[in-house]
């Protein structure tokens, strides 16, 4: 009788990957759970600002409404939300169930991206874990607002095309980018950068609201909000969210100025002309440098800015969440913010690798997104489709410490020469001196 060797225990790389992810697995359970508890632990979050106005128009349209019923807000969201009630009935934990799905679902995209653009296994791993782990990007599930679908359509197109080696991809690329304009519209004047590869079916996709938007106003649009929002951004004073914010209360003067989407803009770019005439278009860009991306940037994010706190300092309170739980989410979304951008700053200097023509898509949307958030309203909640390239670079950076530590080759993408490190630590210490320096600057409950 032959006996069967005994198995052999798994080598020391193996042991690592199941302990990482045996690890990410508890630590995403655990904040999962304490974002779940913090919404509807002590009675369910307030919604705000613009929840409020996707959760009005979607029951309208369950009582018969209109799909498009503004020339500001694009219409996906409030649509996905009807539809989630008429199937389950009005209640936001349907929503929040089905976003937190799309929410882990970009997660995996992310992982599959930074792949094809030239990331490692390890980088790739952990640029997921750090997008999944970060409280305030999972709490964006829990909420109304269109983030987490227009970032999961950005996402799976960019996964699209990387893959488009046949026609039908590069058609089903084209659908998810038309519905993410029609989930927030600032993608729009982006679209013409993608317009070779996949204009048909992007066209088929928004055509009806095009057609809408050519009837309502005699232009093809989805929904524009963009002289609103720069008259808002040019007038904004403070270097974070909610602090006597203006857009809520300028919004509705907006409306009232005129009574067509012509007539509002047209009276508003005057205002914004007669500002510019005013302080002169140098002193308007050094207050935007001086205020924007304090704003896209802070550490102050949507999470941190509805949980418990100083209204002067704009906190909204909406969140009913004892002290211990309201500072637990706070102390990791410094972290995690922290470490992000640290990382991705140091990614950025050491990148080696020469760009495809997916790279320079995504270096292309970054910088749209960087040069458009210059004048406009920006909020905290802005940096989020930015965030998965920020983890994509910050992944490969930790990735190549990670290797360096257990005595590995170490990541292929990333050269740490003495220059490139000297940048990155530069760029480190100016994204963080954004994320947190806005409130030291501004004090805000002062006086």
């Amino acid at each position: 009788m032959t006996l069967a060797a005994p198995a052999s225990p798994p080598d020391p790389r193996t042991r690592r990957r199941r302990a990482a992810a045996a690890g990410f697995l508890a630590l995403f359970a655990a904040s999962q759970a304490l974002l779940w508890w913090a919404y509807w632990g002590n009675g369910a979050k307030r919604l705000i600002g613009d929840e409020n106005t996707y959760q009005a128009w979607a029951l309208s349209i369950l009582d018969g409404g209109a799909w498009i019923q503004s020339s500001i807000w694009p219409p996906l969201q409030p649509l996905l939300l009807a539809s989630l009630y008429s199937l389950a009935g009005p209640h936001v934990l349907v929503v929040q169930l089905f976003q937190t799905v799309l929410f882990v679902a970009c997660g995996g995209l992310l992982r599959d991206l930074w792949r094809h653009l030239g990331g490692s296994v390890a980088a790739a791993n952990t640029a997921a874990a750090l997008f999944l782990l970060n409280p305030a990007t999972a709490a964006y599930a829990h909420w109304l607002w269109p983030e987490v679908p227009h970032l999961f359509l950005l996402l799976a197109a960019l996964c699209l095309l990387v893959r488009a080696t046949q026609p039908v991809r590069a058609l089903l690329a084209g659908a998810c980018v038309g519905l993410a304009m029609l989930a927030k519209s600032l993608l729009s004047a982006f679209w013409p950068f993608l317009l070779l590869a996949f204009v048909l079916a992007l066209a088929a996709v928004t055509a009806p609201a095009l057609w809408h938007g050519w009837r309502e106003t005699g232009r093809p649009m989805i929904a524009d909000s963009s002289v609103y929002n720069l008259w808002v951004g040019l007038t904004d004073r403070w270097r974070s969210d909610y602090v006597q914010d203006m857009g809520g209360a300028t919004l509705p003067a907006f409306l009232a100025s005129g009574a067509t989407p012509q007539e509002r803009n047209a009276i508003y770019l005057d205002k914004v002309r007669a500002l510019v005439a005013e302080r002169g278009p140098f002193r308007i860009l050094a207050d935007q440098w001086g205020r924007q991306y304090f704003r896209l940037f802070s550490a102050k994010t949507s999470l941190v800015s509805q949980l418990p706190g100083p209204a002067c300092a704009g906190y909204l309170s909406v969140y009913r969440t004892p002290a211990w739980l309201a500072g637990a989410l706070t102390l990791a979304n410094a972290a995690f913010h922290a470490v992000i951008l640290a990382a991705a700053a140091f990614g950025i200097a050491c990148w080696r690798r020469r760009p495809d023509r997916f790279a320079l898509l995504a270096a292309l949307f970054l910088a749209y997104q960087l040069a458009l958030f210059l004048l406009i309203h920006v909020k905290a909640r802005f940096l989020l489709p930015m965030l998965p390239f920020l983890c994509g670079l910050a992944g490969s950076f930790l990735a190549m410490l990670g290797s360096r530590i257990h005595g590995a080759v170490g990541e292929s993408a990333l050269a740490t020469t003495a220059p490139r490190l000297a940048l990155g630590a530069v760029l480190a210490a100016l994204l963080l001196f954004l994320a947190f320096g806005g409130p030291v600057l501004d004090h805000p409950c002062a006086g």
